[in-house]
């Protein structure tokens, strides 16, 4: 181990180093210097180099290399071959030039420069300059619990500043993982979806997990960047893992939850609730399913629950606050034919509604949209008209206003995240014309073409089709969506 150097006033003045070629190494910490420059290392790549270093001129087996850059985690080959690689350009050694790390054919690895011990004397570092990058991440965790657009911007600019000086610190890349995917879920009802901020959200993600592969939350995030990708057998797997390996924290469990479907998503966001009382949107999440399969008075039972949830953290704001269930409480209520309460509960979204809310946008939209459909159903129809203009001034990209108002359609790709958004618009086209055979058969050839067994989960409730009104024709949709859902 590295040994400070001490003065007789007990003031540090240097640290007992190893020289190699430009590179000092300081055993007791791990950091690498290139002069005044620290070169940045992971902790696999740092504890990799200290075992050769301290060996230098000998061959070190792949399996003590292992060892020492994971400990007891089990790795292969292939995580020992990433990290020699990068820890080989973080030293500058390229063909031709000064080579540190030699490779030994079926041995090992072996540190070919010549090692000297000398003291690094550095000037006096601030500890706030030191702490800075790490009270940035800090506060930038904190932002992403309160789902507000600014606070997911901070938070962004917060992580980039930490990776900038810490470019191997997993929690930041998963931080930014989870920022970016949550300004795509932002940009949902824009005309167009970010899908750069998807496409970052995915491989952040990704890195936060690969540099420590037992951080429960790298998995849980990379979980949730994937099903926004359309990846959902990867996501549901990187979910589960990260249960695995923290089954006691709810954010593992919500986010296991929103990838899911069925009972699995049921069982989550039980659990989810379990361990945190009170999380409006894990009520959410069972309502959705309650709802595919039709069982709405049971919906209904848990929604009840979900709004109290929702008043109560607009009085107290917490933890990840959920919105939307008063909206779908007025969709259950316009299925059943109750359109003066499904009014009311839209009303009642609108007026909790947090404007600065990720999803708030999006939820206010629906709501316009939701009553918009329970005053033209009452034939109200310039109520209903001046709501669907609300929706789609809200959110120009509400493809379901759009259809109510008579308004052309966008082409959707086959990898866009709203192809069931898509499909119930152009249902919706259909059924405003009269043609509600029409619109079955183009919801069920949908929801053959669609991946992710949650597509149309809706159907039950969507309030234009109003599917109860003609059960025969739209008979075979609602038998797919309630068996998806089992």
């Amino acid at each position: 181990m590295g040994d400070a150097i001490i003065r007789a006033d007990g003031m540090r003045t240097g640290t007992v180093v190893q020289c190699f070629g430009p590179f000092e190494l300081d055993p007791a910490s791990g950091r690498l210097f290139q002069g005044q420059t620290r070169v940045r290392l992971s902790d696999p790549q740092a504890a990799i180099l200290l075992r050769l270093v301290a060996n230098a001129g000998q061959v070190v087996s792949k399996e003590s290399l292992v060892e020492a850059g994971w400990d007891r985690v089990a790795v292969g080959d292939n995580s020992l071959d990433q990290s020699m690689s990068r820890l080989r350009k973080r030293l500058g050694q390229t063909a031709g030039s000064a080579c540190y790390i030699e490779t030994v054919p079926n041995q090992g690895y072996r540190f070919a420069a010549s090692v000297e011990r000398s003291v690094r004397v550095r000037a006096d570092a601030s500890r706030d300059d030191t702490l800075a990058p790490f009270r940035a991440f800090i506060q930038g965790r904190s932002d992403l619990d309160r789902l507000t657009c600014d606070a997911i911007h901070r938070a962004r600019q917060a992580f980039e500043h930490v990776l900038h000086a810490e470019p191997d610190y997993a929690p930041a890349h998963v931080g930014l993982g989870f920022a970016c995917a949550l300004a795509f879920d932002a940009s949902y009802v824009d005309a167009a979806c970010d899908r750069d901020a998807l496409t970052l959200a995915v491989q952040h993600a990704r890195q936060g997990a690969a540099l420590d592969r037992t951080s429960a939350e790298a998995w849980s995030v990379l979980a949730f960047a994937l099903h926004l990708n359309g990846e959902r057998e990867d996501a549901a797997a990187a979910a589960w893992k990260a249960v695995a390996l923290e089954p006691t924290e709810w954010r593992h469990q919500l986010r296991l939850a929103y990838v899911s479907w069925g009972g699995d998503r049921m069982s989550a966001a039980r659990a989810a609730l379990t361990l945190c009382p009170g999380l409006a949107l894990a009520h959410w999440l069972t309502a959705t399913v309650l709802i595919a399969r039709g069982a709405f008075d049971a919906a209904l039972d848990v929604l009840r629950d979900g709004c109290a949830a929702q008043a109560a953290q607009a009085r107290a704001p917490g933890k990840v606050p959920g919105l939307g269930l008063h909206l779908l409480r007025g969709l259950v209520c316009a299925a059943q034919d109750r359109l003066d309460d499904a009014a009311r509960a839209c009303e009642m979204e609108l007026s909790e509604a947090d404007p600065g809310q990720v999803y708030a946008r999006q939820c206010t939209a629906n709501a316009w949209y939701a009553l918009g459909a329970a005053r033209l159903r009452q034939r109200r129809r310039h109520e209903a008209e001046s709501a669907f203009e609300q929706a789609l001034d809200t959110a120009p990209g509400h493809l379901c206003a759009a259809a109510a108002m008579g308004r052309p359609l966008p082409v959707v790709s086959p990898n866009d995240p709203r192809g069931a958004d898509a499909a119930t618009a152009h249902a919706i086209r259909l059924a405003r014309a009269g043609r509600h055979p029409d619109a079955a058969l183009a919801f069920l050839d949908a929801l053959a073409a669609l991946p992710s067994p949650a597509a149309g989960w809706i159907l039950p409730v969507e309030p234009l089709l109003h599917t109860a009104a003609r059960p025969s024709i739209w008979a075979d949709a609602l038998a797919i969506v309630r068996q998806r859902a089992v």
